[in-house]
């Protein structure tokens, strides 16, 4: 399945929008669906950043997860649990929030991350973070692929949209900060807030 879910993301483009796009979802959702809590999580978003760093440090950055409050807006809290399992606190519409369980569900030191959501998550969700090499030496291509269920299905969707909360929205935004913090040291602020309102629209 590696094999399949490799070679359609040749073009470098994330799943969702790779020229095997067919085949690319086929595979992340065999590869992600038979999770832990899962089976009613449907929708597919997939993400893709080139950061100018080695694979190795943008890797260990991301396997602390309680790093990643300080690059995901709508992360309150991560609490590890255990060497696998974490507790995670996220905003969501109306001054709310949702929680959840995650166990990491398989990892390849340098390469990638796989996680799925316990049973009982207020929103069910799983997928995988891909390390690898960007060609001529331009650092290291990082690919989000998470597939989810948005409360209250297509209802809660347009909702959390509305506010800023929907997750295809959200990950553009948190790669870029990423992308940000692991080249510069800091997540810039100025004309953020403009490019936010921009990508609400679309």
């Amino acid at each position: 399945m590696t094999d399949t879910i490799d070679s359609a993301r040749a073009d470098d483009a994330p799943l969702t929008t790779s020229k095997r796009a067919p085949a690319a979802v086929d595979a992340a959702l065999d590869s992600l669906i038979d999770k832990p809590g899962q089976g009613d999580a449907d929708t597919l978003i997939g993400r893709t950043v080139t950061i100018n760093r080695p694979r190795a440090d943008l890797f260990a950055y991301w396997r602390d997860l309680t790093n990643l409050a300080t690059f995901m807006d709508n992360v309150e809290r991560i609490e590890m649990l255990d060497g696998k399992r974490s507790r995670w606190v996220v905003k969501a519409p109306g001054d709310t929030a949702v929680e959840w369980t995650a166990v990491i569900t398989e990892e390849r030191e340098g390469e990638m991350i796989a996680w799925a959501s316990e049973e009982g998550a207020d929103v069910p969700n799983s997928g995988r973070i891909d390390f690898r090499d960007a060609q001529g030496g331009r650092g290291t291509i990082v690919t989000a692929t998470i597939l989810y269920d948005p409360p209250s299905g297509i209802i809660g969707k347009v909702i959390a949209k509305m506010f800023q909360r929907e997750p295809a929205i959200q990950a553009r935004r948190d790669l870029r900060r990423f992308k940000q913090l692991m080249e510069t040291g800091e997540i810039a602020t100025g004309a953020r807030n403009r490019r936010l309102l921009e990508e609400g629209k679309n």
